[in-house]
């Protein structure tokens, strides 16, 4: 299969890309907020911030995942997943294998992504506005 006939099928997979990590990170935000699904590992509760924390990812999951404002809201999850990782993680260990922060190090680099490229041909984002129609 040449490159070229995988490329053309870039935008659809980016789509499918973004929908799939705003589903998860939403569901991060429902089990901290709504407590669904139950975490296998309950956190210990740290009040303000785990609460702060469940409305960003249920927020921005939700915004990702049906693809509105997608270049602002991964821009501003990018942020907060390098805060999370430099706070919580990074002093632990230099090597994120060690550390534990491997998956705010992976959300942080393909909400950059987002940021860069767009959240792709299936989104509300992508939608013909009424402006254009009149």
């Amino acid at each position: 299969m040449s490159l070229d006939r995988v490329k053309k099928y870039w935008p659809q997979t980016l789509s499918i890309l973004r929908i799939l990590i705003g589903l998860i990170f939403l569901e991060h935000g429902t089990t901290k907020l709504l407590g669904y699904p139950p975490p296998a590992n309950p956190a210990p509760a740290m009040g303000m911030w785990l609460w702060a924390q469940g409305v960003v990812e249920f927020v921005g999951g939700l915004l990702l995942t049906i693809g509105i404002f997608t270049r602002p809201v991964a821009l501003v999850l990018a942020g907060v997943m390098a805060v999370a990782y430099f706070v919580e993680y990074a002093p632990k260990s230099f090597f994120p294998l060690l550390n534990g922060g491997e998956a705010e190090i992976l959300y942080c680099v393909v909400f950059l992504l987002f940021f860069v490229e767009g959240p792709g041909p299936w989104s509300i984002d992508k939608l013909p506005s009424r402006r254009a129609t009149k």
